[in-house]
């Protein structure tokens, strides 16, 4: 889907293209983390090799308030009585606002040069566990524990999801620059030549038309070997 839009742009003329990614591309546990990864290497490999269109990535974690945060979740259970569900006491996000993440994309897609990937600062990260705490006593109610069984709403414990790691990192390399804005950095991460990636994206494409979940992995794999699969989940999905 990457490389059609990529190509679309590329066959239009458009200057200035910026992907979206993902602090779950850095050391992928699961199929979408390293799906963007993979279109990370794409994009900055396409970018190498033509000349018309500035491809750049920017890299970024959580944004409250969004469809997938966990913030309309906790509005949503803390309405309905609860309980606040958690999936590990001691799992940390990083977090911005729309707003935040928007201006910074959009200033970071105008110092791109081509194959740029930038990551935003987002400062440090944040206690899930403290965040619902947080939006509890926001709410003027009372956690339910031990220590308090008067209280309003609980918080559970629902384990870690496959795939899902306690913490998220924004580099593979840990290797960084800056740039002129304070809150955007630039990310030094290997690059892939477009000559030895376009079989691969090939052989993917026929995976894909095919369905063969098992070759689809393995060459996610081999393009991001950083790709450490936690599930077997995928196995399930696809079986008759």
């Amino acid at each position: 889907g990457t490389l059609s839009a990529a190509n679309a742009a590329v066959n239009c003329g458009v200057e200035t293209f910026v992907f979206i990614s993902t602090d779950k591309a850095v050391r992928p546990t699961n199929t979408m983390g390293a799906t963007k990864r993979f279109s990370e290497i794409t994009l900055q490999a396409l970018s190498k090799n033509q000349k018309l269109t500035r491809f750049m990535m920017v890299r970024f974690g959580n944004v409250l308030d969004s469809s997938g945060s966990v913030i309309p979740l906790f509005n949503k259970q803390i309405k309905e009585g609860g309980p606040l569900t958690v999936t590990d006491k001691e799992i940390v996000r990083y977090f911005m606002t729309i707003s935040e993440a928007v201006e910074l994309v959009i200033q970071a897609g105008a110092m791109g040069e081509g194959g740029d990937i930038f990551v935003l600062n987002m400062g440090d990260p944040v206690r899930i566990y403290d965040l619902a705490l947080k939006m509890i006593k926001l709410s003027g109610l009372e956690i339910l524990d031990e220590t308090n069984p008067n209280g309003d709403i609980e918080i559970i414990f629902t384990g870690l999801r496959p795939g899902e790691k306690l913490y998220e990192e924004l580099l593979v390399s840990g290797d960084v620059s800056e740039t002129k804005h304070s809150l955007i950095m630039r990310a030094v991460e290997d690059i892939i030549d477009w000559s030895e990636l376009e079989p691969i994206l090939k052989s993917l494409e026929e995976a894909v038309i095919k369905a063969n979940h098992q070759k689809i992995r393995e060459l996610l794999i081999k393009i991001v070997p950083q790709f450490k699969p936690q599930s077997k989940i995928v196995d399930i999905l696809f079986k008759d």
